[in-house]
């Protein structure tokens, strides 16, 4: 019997969903809550329901298609997803998961009640909060709710700069957190099914550039008691929060070996996307299976390395640079990912490239020569 799945959001994440759901032995019909029919996800979908993220009343119209709902993204409003809820709606992961990770402050503070290594932090709610704030400069300035790849986020040197920035983000509720001094990023994609199993897929390197996510290595250059503490804290985490569903964990590793955690993502995750060719089960096949309750998935590596590497916009334009994707897909071991956006903003992801490769050895020179094909 096919199980109808619905996703909040039709952008990139849910269009590798619903192509993840294409094998037959999952027997899985994909539907999508978009805001337009421009949206990556509608070419994908079974069915179409059109509305923003936080729309509640085009969710109500999905809940009536399918028997269970997912997220693409952290934007929704808890509140009015909680009638549909208590209506008998099935959400994964559930509301009670996602309520104290959705607000940034809310999130820093439960893992520190739960004793999950976090960097020194502080509200900001009103204009008074700026100059009494305990964090010393630097530090980093964060919208509390909406704010990714580097939007909403400001590092910040003195009380001048972290007024003007919280004022040009609209004097929205924020935090300001110490600027850690780390050496490397990493993340983990972590799995949680119903029955309480759990597996954690390899620790990556993150790599950003102005706070958005440049490429990934799989699996990141560090020992193994540094990768354990971290695959060990990411299920401490949805241990403590009683989750089903996937989750990508970002951390900061700092030079005396120690990690704390970044952020927490209730979802598939950019820094999971070389999983579709470099593990067994991608992040996006294990959260199906999560939501349709069949055991999770191998998450073994069919390669040593993997490298995955965003395709981000570098001018405002509109192209589906067709003749540059076909000279990436002419790199040995490369798959291109593109998600079907045809307008290119400075920053925004396009898509990306992931390569296999048997060693770290040439892995920089990988990189560079994609960076250089996509922008010449």
């Amino acid at each position: 019997m096919t199980i109808k799945v619905g996703i909040i959001g039709g952008g990139q994440l849910a269009a590798m969903m619903a192509i993840a759901s294409k094998p037959q032995e999952l027997d899985i019909s994909i539907a999508v809550q978009a805001q337009g029919l421009d949206d990556p996800a509608v070419t994908w979908a079974e069915k179409i329901i059109l509305g923003k993220v936080d729309d509640a009343k085009a969710t109500a119209e999905l809940a009536q298609y399918v028997d269970v709902i997912t997220f693409e993204n952290e934007f929704v409003d808890l509140e009015k997803l909680q009638v549909l809820a208590d209506a008998g709606t099935k959400f994964i992961p559930s509301l009670q998961t996602l309520e104290p990770l959705l607000d940034k402050y809310t999130q820093r503070s439960y893992l520190q009640e739960h004793g999950i290594p976090v960097p020194k932090f502080s509200a900001i709610t009103t204009a008074a909060d700026l100059s009494t704030q305990p964090i010393s400069f630097p530090l980093v300035l964060k919208a509390r709710r909406n704010g990714y790849d580097g939007q909403g986020t400001r590092i910040v040197n003195s009380e001048a700069e972290l007024r003007d920035a919280w004022h040009s983000m609209g004097k929205v509720p924020a935090l300001v957190e110490e600027k850690v001094d780390f050496v490397v990023e990493l993340a983990v994609m972590i799995a949680r099914s119903s029955t309480g199993e759990c597996l954690t897929y390899p620790v990556v390197e993150t790599h950003q550039l102005n706070q958005v996510c440049t490429h990934v290595i799989a699996p990141a250059r560090i020992n193994q008691a540094i990768a354990t503490q971290a695959q060990e804290i990411a299920k401490a985490i949805v241990t403590n929060l009683d989750a089903v569903g996937i989750f990508g964990i970002e951390y900061f590793l700092t030079a005396d070996g120690k990690v704390s955690v970044n952020e927490i993502a209730p979802r598939t995750h950019n820094s999971g996307h070389y999983t579709i060719e470099a593990c067994h089960t991608s992040q996006f096949e294990q959260l199906l299976r999560i939501v349709t309750y069949n055991s999770l998935g191998d998450i073994s590596m069919r390669s040593p390395v993997a490298v995955m590497v965003n395709l981000l916009g570098y001018e405002n334009v509109e192209s589906e640079y067709v003749d540059i994707r076909h000279q990436l897909e002419k790199l040995p071991n490369c798959s291109v990912h593109w998600y079907g956006k045809n307008i290119s903003r400075i920053g925004r992801k396009l898509g990306h490239v992931t390569v296999l490769m048997e060693n770290y050895e040439n892995i920089e020179q990988t990189i560079s020569t994609i960076n250089a094909i996509w922008q010449p």
